[in-house]
């Protein structure tokens, strides 16, 4: 039986070749053309996302702070089973149980696993990236998201765009991946670029989420990500090399 393809919610960007830069849509993403499924993407402007998600049926993902539901992309619309799934964790689970027959996320036994790693890896990279980039990922927007990112972001944050992001933010990126690239040493010299050695996870592809956020964001020609990629010898460029087939994007 052919299967209908999936409708994956993504934020765009206003250019086609860098039309895919968000980290947690980017999860959804690998984590379909890792599993080889057809799917097909609607571009949501930011201040749409709510209006849409209401629309198909989608989840809140958070509360605001006044207590309101919060909508967030990642979302995909199966239409083979009908559902709408909300969140590139639960999407991933979703897909792992919705089609076995696909290539594996969570070998047996290692969920856990997985989230442990991740809940170090995360927090170790997550906000210099963020002050490396939010001021260039606003500039990567079209107008009307533009305008939503720079208004919730400067409200969060407590200070313009331009004011963030410094030396200080690189030198902590760098303490990080030291943190991570030690835990990915444990698996022994040869096999020390995935978290299980030899095969992707999904731990594997969420932070690869984290680090295209990057490249996007700066531009794959930017000083910043070749100084990225030659950090600890080189290390991280080899291991985005091993997720470059699951790059398609459907622009």
């Amino acid at each position: 039986m052919s299967l209908e393809p999936i409708i994956f919610y993504d934020i765009p960007a206003n250019e086609p070749r860098q039309m895919a830069w968000g980290p947690n849509t980017w999860k959804t993403r690998y984590v379909l053309n890792f599993k080889g499924l057809k799917y097909r993407t609607e571009w949501v402007e930011y201040p749409d996302i709510e209006a849409v998600c209401k629309q198909i049926g989608a989840p809140a993902t958070e509360k605001k702070p006044d207590g309101r539901d919060h909508y967030t992309l990642p979302v995909i619309q199966d239409p083979n089973t009908k559902a709408v799934v909300a969140d590139s964790d639960a999407i991933a689970k979703y897909l792992e149980s919705t089609y076995p027959d696909t290539p594996r996320l969570f070998p047996e036994g290692t969920r856990a696993f997985q989230h442990a790693f991740y809940q170090l890896a995360r927090p170790s990279v997550l906000m210099p990236i963020f002050n490396i980039v939010v001021a260039r990922v606003w500039k990567l927007l079209r107008p009307r998201s533009q305008e939503y990112f720079r208004a919730t972001r400067e409200q969060m944050l407590g200070k313009k765009l331009e004011e963030i992001g410094s030396e200080d933010d690189w030198n902590a990126l760098e303490s990080g991946l030291a943190r991570i690239k030690s835990s990915l040493e444990a698996n022994g010299a040869g096999k020390d670029l995935l978290l299980m050695g030899d095969r992707v996870t999904f731990a594997d592809l969420q932070l690869a989420s984290l680090f295209i956020w990057l490249r996007v964001s700066a531009g794959e020609e930017s000083e910043d990500w070749k100084r990225f990629l030659s950090l600890h010898e080189g290390k991280w460029a080899k291991f985005m090399q091993q997720f470059a087939a699951y790059e398609f994007v459907d622009v």
